[in-house]
């Protein structure tokens, strides 16, 4: 709770962007990482702002711009306007894909939303007609089945049965990174693995023998250092017998992935959860039942593992007897 409240209490932000992260942590459940991405876009958009209402008259570089004195009357001049204009600066100065821009499009829809409907602060929405730039199908990026048995294959040294476990576990369970870092021991209840998803929802994840198997080779590693372990509850533990952070994870991923000699750009734990994903969907897993796995509140965000029907295709035009005569 330590990067919440101090997400609340920055005194650098207007207070309407402080009362807005309060709102969606305490009242919408928003994750962390969503209440950081919105206070980096609308710390920009507020910079933004006074740079192009020509309130700074010296030159000064836009993230050195003081915001934290913009007040009501400053927020209810916002018009339509203004913010297509923040969304070409971040495309021509920023760089910002259709990605990037969708995202901030979202953040200044909720905001603005907020300040409409919530609080009543402003008659009307200036971001209510926004459009979000449109963004081309993405594939998710996987491990196929003999790449992933290649990653557990070459999986060793000092925390070889930790770092074990938490691949298989990715690849099995499709966990999220954060989902994985929070795991206690108190969670696993005989082959049953309750996590705590986006918006602090619970699921319940049944664990396969892989995953089994591997946890008890692991706990049983753990068990022989339990006196040095800070947090006797949490399952994975640093070297510093601490709860595991993300970076190490990350790190520990990378590491096992160019080990095993696999070409993928920018491969990440998240990718593992693809590889869970895409595995369970080609090998007959329905598309609702895999959004209740993945913990996925709207059916379109289950729906980009639906790629492998291409794949499908491409065999299925293959075994025509015709295909090979010219």
């Amino acid at each position: 709770m330590i990067y919440k409240i101090n997400e609340m209490q920055d005194k650098n932000m207007p207070k309407r962007v402080r009362e807005f992260l309060s709102y969606i942590i305490s009242i919408k459940g928003k994750s962390e990482n969503t209440a950081k991405a919105y206070k980096y876009d609308l710390k920009l958009l507020f910079k933004f702002l006074r740079l192009y209402r020509e309130e700074i008259v010296e030159e000064t570089e836009i993230n050195d711009i003081d915001i934290k004195n913009i007040d009501d009357d400053f927020i209810k001049k916002v018009d339509l306007s203004e913010l297509y204009s923040f969304i070409t600066f971040v495309e021509k100065y920023r760089n910002n894909s259709n990605y990037s821009k969708a995202r901030k499009v979202a953040t200044m829809k909720s905001f603005f939303k907020y300040l409409n409907v919530k609080i009543k602060l402003i008659n009307e929405n200036p971001a209510l007609e926004l459009e979000t730039p449109k963004i081309g199908k993405r594939n998710p990026i996987y491990l196929n089945f003999e790449e992933s048995k290649s990653l557990l294959k070459c999986i060793d040294g000092t925390h070889k049965e930790r770092d074990y476990c938490i691949i298989t576990l990715f690849l099995n369970c499709g966990l999220r990174l954060s989902e994985l870092c929070g795991i206690k021991i108190s969670d696993i209840k005989d082959n049953k693995l309750t996590v705590i998803g986006k918006g602090n929802k619970q699921r319940v994840i049944y664990l396969n023998l892989a995953c089994i198997k591997s946890l008890e080779s692991y706990l049983k590693v753990r068990k022989e250092k339990e006196n040095k372990i800070l947090d006797k509850d949490i399952l994975f533990i640093s070297q510093k017998n601490t709860k595991i952070n993300k970076r190490t994870v990350e790190r520990m991923v990378k590491k096992y992935i160019e080990k095993a000699g696999i070409e993928k750009e920018k491969f990440s734990p998240h990718k593992l959860r693809h590889t869970a994903a895409t595995l369970m969907y080609k090998n007959g897993a329905d598309i609702r039942g895999l959004q209740k796995f993945l913990g996925h509140e709207n059916i379109s965000t289950t729906q980009i593992y639906t790629h492998v029907d291409d794949e499908r295709m491409k065999e299925i035009v293959n075994i025509n007897p015709l295909s090979s005569i010219e």
